[in-house]
């Protein structure tokens, strides 16, 4: 039996690539999508879509029961830097779309949630390199905090009440289907549409600010895997770490300069240095690998070329 799939935020960065991968999984029909609004693109052009408000609970329900829906992706969220500017509507978007899928599936209404944590969750104080699993979290960011909270509340859910709720804590994805959405990680996507157009960019992080990173392939295998994966083999029910590669924005220049010789990097951070500031290097994905079978395809290089042949 195939799932019946609602992606709430299905217009976004990550909702795009995961609505088309799960339609060609399971079948267009058993995959809904849903934004706040109904854009001309190929997520609403390309099987079924719904205008729905992340808040509102009584929409929601009203889906899941039109449908018949049996998992719920929720991956509508104000990111990073974007929530920084608006800290109250962060929260409650944030949180509330939470609560509301978590009470649907308390209710017995659906079986299985995906939610994304990030690295936001780390801050200041965690172990930049390599960061465990189980360490320090004290996030300096709205969107860290929220996320921070939000694991809380999926392993409560799970531990009171029985809920299936799976997540990964996403670090900075790079994709090329779609523009960059307003986290601190997105100079990592942008860099390349310059380079295309313009030959040069200017960077609004330090040249060797090291972040983890993850090409949006990578990231949508994983989403997928976790939620094929049998109950069993999920053991933790807050948020698995995720990585991939780490670079600064001195590597990447190099690598697309590898394929444009003419292109180039300066710098001018901005109040987005101090939230890279506050996350990890490098992170220990170990529990993903071992539990679920985690495993990722591209490195900064092939990612690079990956990117510019798509781009170019």
């Amino acid at each position: 039996m195939n799932p019946k799939i609602l992606i709430i935020g299905a217009c976004g960065q990550i909702g795009t690539e995961l609505t088309q991968k799960l339609r060609k999984l399971y079948g267009t029909d058993n995959v809904i999508a849903s934004d706040i609004r109904k854009l001309n693109t190929d997520v609403v052009n390309s099987g079924p879509f719904e205008v729905v408000n992340a808040l509102d609970f009584n929409q929601i329900e009203h889906l899941v029961e039109v449908h018949q829906i049996t998992d719920i992706y929720l991956m509508a969220a104000l990111l990073s830097a974007t929530a920084e500017k608006n800290p109250a509507f962060a929260w409650d978007l944030n949180m509330n779309s939470l609560f509301h899928v978590l009470n649907l599936a308390k209710a017995k209404k659906i079986k299985k949630i995906f939610w994304p944590s990030s690295i936001a969750v780390f801050g200041p104080t965690t172990p930049k390199e390599n960061t465990p699993q189980y360490t320090i979290m004290e996030p300096s960011t709205v969107y860290g905090i929220s996320k921070q909270a939000g694991e809380r509340w999926c392993e409560y859910y799970h531990n009171i009440y029985g809920v299936d709720v799976r997540s990964i804590r996403y670090p900075g994805l790079i994709s090329w289907s779609t523009p960059p959405g307003g986290g601190t990680t997105d100079y990592a996507v942008d860099i390349f549409y310059k380079a295309i157009a313009d030959k040069k960019y200017e960077c609004f992080l330090s040249s060797e600010t090291k972040m983890p990173m993850m090409y949006m392939d990578d990231a949508i295998e994983a989403t997928i895997n976790i939620m094929k994966a049998p109950a069993e083999d999920i053991k933790i029910h807050s948020s698995y770490n995720l990585a991939a590669m780490s670079f600064t924005p001195t590597e990447i220049a190099a690598e697309i300069k590898k394929h444009i010789p003419e292109f180039t990097i300066t710098y001018e951070p901005d109040f987005r240095q101090k939230i890279a500031d506050s996350w990890p290097a490098s992170i220990d994905d170990s529990s993903a690998r071992e539990d679920w079978g985690w495993n990722h395809t591209f490195d900064l290089e092939s990612m690079t070329k990956d990117m510019l042949e798509h781009l170019g």
